[in-house]
């Protein structure tokens, strides 16, 4: 009688799953779980703004409005005594595109207007410049710039030590005599020959805009599900925790890149930034940067599930750590200890230094091969840390 029941429910007992097939199932859950995050996406506004739209006004708001160049510049240039070489020098000033002169004749004029904050410095030539000039002297110009903005200021004063060096070689050519300098000092810039801040600011941005698409949007819509409770109807059908995940991650990843090719192709035909290095290097730093992003994003929303919470945490640990201790305006080398302490932990520090390399620079792999690394660890971490707190349980 055991012996028969033994058998029965030996013969009752489902066979286990052949491991091809299993693998099968698991691809079309996968599959399944990819449409309905796609058309969640369709179905979700914010989310193409946020991916599409929001990078394009970004990159028009820094693009055009944000400068570090000094162009135009205000100044009063006081000439108390007109001559030819104090009105060949004005002309110099005027031919400048740094400079936007103003000729007034007393210094106290030229004080008055920079105390009204009209103009940003003061050339002043003496009575006897020209005189000078034409007697083979030394002559002197005071230059009084204006020190509320240091960098600015600095920026003024060499532009006005340079357009008085252009003027003097030229000067000294025109009469047919070597100029006579202790030290000849000799310019090169290498890797911005123009001297383009746009050049420099648009590749950091990019990383911005992929902090902002991979954490913010990833942490908003994983919280979202939970506080409309379809993560909870997700939990109780067959799929697995990491096929949520994988799906997840691979949705918003493609989301990400078609942002990323958006902002990389604006970067070069709007901005005319060059790519001096290749677009697969560029490509490969991108999605590991997109993954780092979407992994602490997935580790945010999982902890929080709240999207009020989600989108201040993100705000917080991504995009101003991204936007002021990335090197993608301050530079890291000038910061406090402390600040260049905590830019270790933040990816888009790795990624601005990849992104400026590649293109400014060209495929360096001394630079791009530790910072790819790093983000490489980043993307271990997060996602080891996600697939840790991720349980297909309610509490």
């Amino acid at each position: 009688m055991n012996r028969q029941t033994n058998s029965s429910a030996m013969k009752a007992q489902p066979a286990s799953p052949h491991p091809l097939a299993e693998r099968g199932h698991a691809l079309m859950r996968i599959r399944g779980l990819v449409r309905k995050e796609f058309l969640q996406i369709l179905r979700d506004p914010s989310s193409i703004a946020i991916a599409f739209l929001m990078p394009v006004l970004l990159l028009f708001l820094f693009g055009y409005g944000v400068s570090l160049d000094a162009k135009d510049v205000p100044v009063a240039i006081v000439v108390e005594e007109h001559g030819p070489a104090a009105d060949d020098l004005v002309a110099a000033f005027r031919g400048s595109p740094y400079f936007r002169p103003t000729v007034v004749s007393t210094i106290a004029e030229a004080d008055s207007m920079m105390k009204q904050r009209t103009i940003k410095g003061i050339i002043c030539l003496k009575q006897n410049f020209s005189r000078q000039i034409s007697t083979h002297s030394q002559p002197a110009i005071q230059v009084i710039v204006n020190g509320v903005d240091a960098n600015y200021g600095r920026l003024v004063l060499g532009y006005a030590q340079g357009v008085w060096d252009n003027w003097q070689r030229q000067t000294v050519r025109a009469q047919g005599k070597p100029l006579y300098t202790p030290v000849q000092v000799e310019s090169r810039i290498w890797f911005n020959e123009e001297v383009r801040s746009r050049s420099f600011l648009v590749p950091g941005l990019i990383a911005v805009i992929m902090t902002l698409i991979g954490a913010l949007l990833t942490a908003m819509v994983m919280a979202r599900e939970w506080e409309r409770g379809t993560m909870e109807a997700l939990l109780v059908t067959p799929v697995r925790i990491r096929e949520i995940i994988f799906s997840k991650v691979v949705s918003y990843f493609l989301l990400g890149t078609g942002s990323m090719l958006l902002s990389v192709t604006m970067a070069l035909f709007l901005f005319h930034v060059p790519l001096r290095g290749s677009f697969g290097i560029l490509f490969l730093a991108s999605s590991l940067f997109l993954l780092a992003a979407l992994g602490m994003g997935l580790l945010i929303s999982t902890v929080t599930r709240n999207q009020f919470v989600a989108g201040q945490v993100a705000i917080i640990a991504t995009f101003l750590p991204a936007f002021l201790l990335s090197g993608f305006i301050f530079n890291i080398v000038s910061m406090p200890w402390l600040a260049r302490g905590i830019t270790y932990v933040i990816a888009a520090r790795y990624f601005v230094a990849i992104l400026q390399t590649v293109f400014l620079a060209g495929d360096l792999h001394s630079i791009l091969l530790p910072n790819m690394l790093a983000l490489l660890i980043m993307i271990v971490v997060f996602f080891t840390l996600v697939r840790r707190k991720s349980r297909k349980r309610l509490d």
